[in-house]
């Protein structure tokens, strides 16, 4: 055999760094250069406790499919949504925004002829942006952020739409129901569960859960080649508390009959997310998605025997129990696998981390407020991502601060306020605000400034007016909250 020559041996490295680079961008990890863009899916339960899931604790409620999100990437311990609210809080994820910036701060009515309420027209969703870039974007479930014909799903950014416009449904379709125990009724008294599929009515045969994961599995089958966003957005386990024997049978052992059929909920949605995860690995999308799942809002304890243990309160409270939720992410190849990452995480940050990794150029006059995760969780990035998150309850005169370990609590109008050091006293039981009235002070002067930069609370979601809420500092604090 001859000697290489230089020529040969020049040759020899430009084919083997053409290698390199279809390796790297064919979803391979490589340190440095993540694949790129990534699929993005979001898988969001509603009104579901921090508790009720193993990554946090559950025993009753076995989630190992959820679990693996976790396992398999990073669990978010301190991981918040910005309202407790269903509506503001899916607003704020998919605007990335502060949903107090354009002052929807309110569950909305039900009026499908009016396009004022609802999401406002002027707000730009991650679907309209993603899909502006190449993604297919995909929507099953519950939308909630208007009725009207211009807050249409698919004249939002959607290409695809199977789900529900309002805040709920029923899970049983009439044929089901004939042995089921619970049978709540929905508002109008109706059984039949209204779906559409993109603009056409149909009928559910099946659990809805079940409807919704299986419709999810064949999205990401339809659209393998192509990059995605899937917002999966199961109302489950948002009353009514409904579920087939199928999944009750498993929980004869609960005692409470309405812990029984929440539990049969919550393990219909972790089926769900086994078989989407399924599909992402048969279709080798596994390293190319990043997976994301939370709760669209915190436990409500009283109405579907949900548990937020360790926190304190429910959905309806600016306690932890209120905006605390179960959260994890998972981009194997690319985000450490079982970390547990500490310091406070947003909602928002979804779609600050999902434009970043796809490079999309955004609009710098319209402010994001949250964060790219990712050089936060791969060591790039020290410290905590937000400096201070927020949420208000204006209808309460309830607001909240947490700066790094410390969390200023307005319970509501004319109450005084309350100081908690969370990484001591995660339950929220010892008030520190006599002890601590300089760290009272500071966290107030952040939700001054932060309030100066919203709007006042709209009417069931318009935009409401340009006139600020100021926290009131002074030692009365009659008016607590911005």
């Amino acid at each position: 055999m001859k000697p290489a020559t230089h020529r040969h041996l020049y040759a020899v490295k430009i084919v083997f760094g053409m290698v390199v680079v279809v390796w790297a961008f064919s979803g391979s990890p490589v340190a440095g250069a993540p694949p790129s863009p990534p699929n993005l899916l979001v898988i969001l339960t509603d009104d579901q406790g921090y508790h009720d899931v193993g990554f946090n604790g559950c025993k009753d409620i076995p989630t190992p499919n959820l679990d693996s999100i976790a396992s398999n990437g990073v669990r978010f311990a301190s991981g918040y949504v910005s309202s407790r609210l269903s509506s503001p809080s899916r607003a704020g994820l998919l605007t990335g925004r502060y949903q107090e910036r354009f002052g929807y701060e309110r569950d909305p009515e039900w009026p499908p002829n009016d396009p004022g309420i609802g999401l406002p027209l002027t707000e730009t969703t991650l679907a309209d942006i993603l899909g502006q870039t190449g993604y297919v974007t995909g929507l099953i479930g519950k939308w909630h952020l208007g009725a009207h014909p211009e807050q249409h799903p698919l004249k939002r950014g959607f290409n695809e739409f199977y789900g529900f416009l309002g805040a709920g449904q029923p899970y049983l379709p009439e044929e089901l129901i004939m042995d089921q125990t619970h049978k709540a009724k929905t508002e109008d008294g109706s059984r039949q569960i209204k779906l559409l599929s993109n603009y056409e009515p149909i009928k559910a045969t099946n659990y809805l859960t079940d409807e919704f994961s299986e419709a999810a599995v064949h999205f990401i089958a339809r659209h393998q080649d192509q990059p995605f966003f899937l917002l999966l957005a199961y109302n489950a386990p948002h009353g009514p508390l409904e579920a087939p024997d199928k999944y009750l049978s498993r929980f004869s052992r609960i005692l409470s009959p309405n812990r029984r059929t929440y539990a049969a909920m919550m393990s219909a949605v972790d089926d769900g997310v086994g078989g989407v995860l399924a599909e992402l690995r048969k279709d080798g999308l596994e390293r190319q998605t990043l997976v994301v799942y939370l709760s669209a809002s915190g436990g409500a304890l009283d109405v579907n025997s949900s548990d937020n243990y360790p926190l304190r309160g429910s959905r309806k409270d600016s306690w932890e129990g209120g905006w605390r939720v179960p959260f994890a992410m998972q981009w194997p190849g690319n985000l450490p696998r079982g970390m547990v990452y500490d310091h406070p995480v947003l909602s928002l940050d979804i779609f600050a981390t999902i434009t970043a990794l796809a490079k999309v150029p955004l609009n710098p006059a319209v402010p994001l407020d949250g964060v790219n995760l990712v050089p936060f969780l791969t060591g790039q990035k020290t410290g905590a991502p937000h400096e201070a998150i927020y949420m208000r309850m204006p209808d309460l005169g309830a607001f909240a601060v947490r700066s790094d370990d410390y969390k200023l609590v307005i319970p509501a109008t004319n109450q005084a306020p309350e100081l908690y050091n969370l990484s001591q006293d995660i339950g929220e039981l010892n008030n520190l605000a006599e002890e601590r009235p300089a760290v009272i002070k500071d966290l107030e002067n952040k939700g001054a400034a932060w309030s100066r930069q919203m709007k006042s609370p709209g009417s069931l979601g318009s935009t409401g007016s340009n006139a600020p809420q100021p926290i009131d500092t002074d030692a009365g604090r009659s008016k607590p909250g911005p």
